[in-house]
């Protein structure tokens, strides 16, 4: 179906600065929360870091497991329509999150923030590709993807300038983004052509896979606490291993599957995937260490923490921006060279940090180093897994991508419960803070390797775009 556009007047900077806050609400929200944490704790009598650390697993697990659903829904009933419901959803689950004074009730509304997460993602990208003009839409698409991965980085920094006044400022901040960015695609935005025939994702398959890695995320956060050989640790691995195969057996076999594994015939699609993974794993257990490390070791405040976290996001502007456009090598190479620099960046911080704050000589060389990476790595490896697919695959398989991404971020988070201890605050060990960053390092390499197969010559429709990059 096709409904004219009575707005072909809007100027196209227009369009993409609501498609680009959307993105931006929605990455941002997967780390704004980590300031605010320890915060959010006290203020609802939580002091365990393996139940605080669902208020950001989630948000991460719904909203990984949704994205290709979410972007089918979107072709098949129009990007716009599933793009303002996303927005109204997100609104309210934040209002829902900030007017909240218990832990579960809490990571009920963040799963349902994930669910409007899920519906802007694909939503806005493919609203660039059908609204912006044919000229000017790789330039959008990359800005797009920049101001994607800047809003994760930013997240803590942004945390922590409003949990100076509450914890619940973190919410409340989306609800008037949320309410005028809708107002104004309710009224800009372009009617754009949707497929009705396009079949209905199979959303018993989405299910599946929120239960595998749910089930995965508590076994390691709650293996500690229960012990890894009690009946509990175990059932719990025993639901990730059959969840996993049940939606792997469902996915070859529905007609509109989660994951398409034809999508990984694709060898730099699948070590795309692999890369994005590993890295946002490492980079996950990075961050929330780092954040910890200030608020429960150093005893920041969240302000302090915050300011102090601000200067890895202009690192990641600085070479996303400034270096990464000039940089004349293969995709693949300069993700691994970022990856690189994120695990070496990490070592650095992990040989200096100790119970006494140093932040200038300890922390911020390092830390810099690591932003650094992340604005080589994420950009370059989203387009090296897109530019290996063919045009109509591309929707799908980038929303593959960022699955793979932020359900690796949800693995890091749980990690770290493993190696720092459950408990935050006044016994959180610095010698464990510093092996966190070593840790961290060994899915960063792995990542890297990953990035390296990316470096076949594009295929399909995509590689004269690639080449231009």
């Amino acid at each position: 179906m096709f409904t004219p556009s009575r707005n072909r007047d809007v100027h196209p900077s227009l369009l993409l600065t609501i498609y680009a806050a959307a993105t931006f609400m929605t990455a941002l929200d997967v780390f704004i929360v980590n300031v605010g944490l320890p915060s959010l704790g006290r203020d609802v009598g939580q002091a365990s870091l393996n139940d605080l650390s669902w208020v950001l697993n989630g948000y991460t697990i719904v909203f990984a497991a949704l994205l290709v659903p979410a972007g089918r829904l979107g072709d098949r009933y129009g990007n716009k329509l599933v793009f303002l419901i996303g927005l109204i959803v997100f609104a309210l689950a934040s209002l829902g999150c900030a007017a909240s004074s218990n832990l579960w009730l809490i990571v009920g509304f963040r799963c349902a923030q994930g669910i409007g997460g899920a519906a802007l993602l694909p939503t806005s990208l493919g609203l660039i590709l059908t609204t912006i003009p044919q000229e000017r839409r790789h330039q959008a698409i990359r800005l797009w993807t920049i101001v994607g991965s800047f809003g994760a980085a930013a997240g803590p920094a942004i945390g922590g300038l409003l949990v100076a006044a509450s914890w619940r400022w973190i919410f409340i901040i989306n609800v008037p983004v949320g309410i005028v960015a809708a107002l104004m695609a309710a009224r800009l935005v372009p009617h754009v052509r949707h497929h009705q025939d396009t079949l209905i994702p199979d959303l018993f398959g989405g299910a599946l896979l929120v239960l595998a890695v749910g089930s995965l995320a508590l076994a390691l956060v709650q293996g500690p606490v229960w012990g890894w050989g009690s009946t509990s640790t175990i059932t719990s691995f025993v639901v990730v291993a059959v969840s996993a195969v049940a939606f792997i057996v469902r996915s070859t076999r529905a007609k509109a599957p989660i994951v398409d594994f034809n999508l990984f015939r694709h060898h730099t699609f699948a070590w795309a995937n692999g890369a994005m993974f590993f890295s946002n794993l490492g980079f996950g257990l990075q961050l929330l260490g780092l954040i910890l490390l200030m608020q429960d070791v150093w005893r920041w405040s969240a302000l302090e923490t915050g300011l102090a976290i601000a200067p890895g996001p202009i690192a990641v502007s600085l070479a996303a921006l400034g270096i990464r456009p000039h940089l004349k090598m293969p995709e693949g190479v300069m993700a691994a060279i970022g990856v690189l620099l994120m695990a070496g960046g990490g070592i650095l911080i992990g040989a200096l940090i100790g119970a006494h704050a140093n932040y200038a000589a300890a922390v911020l060389p390092g830390w810099m180093i690591v932003g650094a990476g992340v604005g080589l790595a994420i950009p370059s490896i989203t387009t090296a897994g897109a530019s290996s697919l063919a045009v109509h695959q591309t929707g799908t398989g980038s929303g593959v991508i960022q699955m793979a991404r932020w359900i690796g971020s949800t693995i890091g988070v749980s990690l770290l419960v493993v190696v720092i201890g459950t408990a935050t605050g006044v016994g959180a060990s610095p010698h464990n803070f510093s092996r966190a960053w070593y840790w961290a390092a060994v899915p960063l390499v792995i990542g890297a390797l990953f990035c390296l197969g990316t470096t076949h010559r594009p295929v399909g429709a995509l590689r004269t775009l690639s080449a231009t990059d």
